[in-house]
């Protein structure tokens, strides 16, 4: 099954079922805080941080015209991109798409000068705490630590 890359804008309405999804994840693994549901952290950056013209990127993965995972990156500094917004669709996953963004995630980001991706994880997403620590990630925290008292869990990986 081929995939194709579809290097788009945040606010583009194909990525809309994704990003939705995604929230709904974040409501459900970490409810509310103080009443606000946890999704409010999707708007937490503008949308334009995503954007080539200051340092980010954001793209999909589409499989037979349906968009099944996408991910983006935002510019920290010259030397650092942080990953964000990586996302599989419920429906294909276990089928190595994180596995795939985020080796198109680095690739991109080194192919415009990046030397280092950095990003951050909920400590109830015990999933993407392994994906990451397999893929070469540093931890920025105790692994043997309470995830719950770190809060978010930082990992950082210097590209070749």
């Amino acid at each position: 099954m081929p995939h194709q890359f579809l290097y788009t804008r945040y606010d583009d309405p194909r990525a809309r079922p994704l990003l939705d999804e995604l929230a709904r994840e974040y409501d459900d693994r970490y409810g509310t805080n103080d009443g606000i549901p946890s999704s409010v952290e999707l708007t937490r950056y503008p949308a334009e941080l995503f954007a080539p013209e200051t340092g980010g990127t954001f793209f999909l993965v589409v499989r037979d015209g349906e968009v099944v995972a996408g991910g983006a990156f935002k510019r920290t500094d010259d030397a650092t991109a942080e990953i964000k917004r990586v996302w599989t669709s419920s429906l294909h996953r276990r089928q190595g798409l994180a596995r795939i963004v985020m080796a198109e995630l680095e690739r991109e980001a080194a192919s415009r000068g990046y030397r280092e991706v950095a990003l951050t994880t909920g400590a109830r997403q015990p999933e993407a705490v392994a994906l990451y620590l397999s893929l070469g990630y540093e931890p920025q925290f105790d692994l043997d630590g309470d995830y719950e008292a770190v809060g978010y869990l930082a990992f950082r990986k210097e590209l070749a």
